[in-house]
């Protein structure tokens, strides 16, 4: 009686997405990946052409946050669906779209563009996977939320 009056307790003091059933926790890591794509897609080039990319920065940052999230709820599984999803909103949006416009442009160099300019969608595009696979190989317990008393 006493453990599973403690075990609920416990569960309590979690925050609200990580007292979900699975299904809405994957769905949550995955809508988090997205949310996380599109804002930094829309951030990362924020400065780039003072080249003081503070956008870039940023991005980072709320990626890193939301799959640091997506890891502390799910583990290796939640961190792989937020890395599936971001990555794969990141890349769409660096597509060419109908008017021939891209989000994320990159290919081109020239020597009047400061060098942020030129290269913060490459730095982007691969900063996406190259962060979440990083946070992937850390320490679990890193990654584990104790709730206050």
């Amino acid at each position: 009686m006493t453990n599973t009056t403690s075990t609920e307790s416990y569960d309590r003091l979690l925050p609200w997405s990580h007292r979900q059933p699975v299904a809405v926790r994957i769905l949550i890591d995955a809508l988090a990946g997205i949310g996380a794509g599109v804002v930094g897609t829309l951030a990362h080039r924020m400065g780039a052409w003072q080249n003081l990319p503070y956008g870039l920065l940023l991005a980072f940052v709320l990626l890193g946050c939301s799959a640091w999230c997506a890891r502390s709820r799910d583990g290796v599984i939640g961190l792989a669906v937020h890395l599936i999803t971001s990555s794969g909103v990141v890349w769409m949006m660096a597509m060419y779209g109908p008017m021939g416009d891209a989000m994320v442009p990159i290919g081109f160099s020239t020597d009047t563009l400061p060098f942020f300019s030129q290269k913060v969608g490459l730095i982007w595009l691969a900063g996406v996977v190259v962060l979440q696979i990083v946070m992937l190989v850390l320490p679990r317990r890193w990654f584990s939320i104790v709730p206050a008393e």
